[in-house]
């Protein structure tokens, strides 16, 4: 006796199902990846701070409008630079940072991403 084979394939069940999850990911990737991203740049213009001419001789406003400066150029908005909390230490500057950022994800659904940085910087 012969048996017969058939070719199974996808069923428009689970094409349907694998279009919404890749569709959500992607939702997501696009609602949370700029806060990723600003969050990247913010780390960068923290740690080129360090070396920086004249930082151990700066006031903690002046560190601020530094590192305000550096975001503008590369345009991270809604960062505020109050967050950012700046101790010294002899030669030695301690900037903290701990923020969070909140981001609509789907109608009344909101994500809320929480950073945490920690830098001890020395200037020239």
């Amino acid at each position: 006796m012969k048996l017969q084979h058939r070719q199974a394939g996808a069923s428009t069940l689970g094409i349907l199902v694998a279009v919404l999850f890749f569709g959500s990911l992607l939702t997501l990737l696009i609602k949370l990846g700029p806060a990723y991203l600003d969050d990247y740049t913010v780390k960068e213009a923290l740690e080129s701070l360090d070396g920086a001419e004249g930082l151990e001789r700066m006031t903690p406003n002046d560190v601020r409008n530094l590192v305000n400066r550096r975001l503008s150029v590369n345009n991270v908005s809604g960062f505020d630079t109050k967050d950012i909390k700046i101790e010294k230490d002899n030669e030695l500057v301690i900037l903290t940072l701990d923020y969070e950022v909140r981001t609509g994800v789907i109608s009344n659904i909101d994500a809320v991403m929480s950073f945490n940085h920690r830098y001890e910087l020395r200037g020239k």
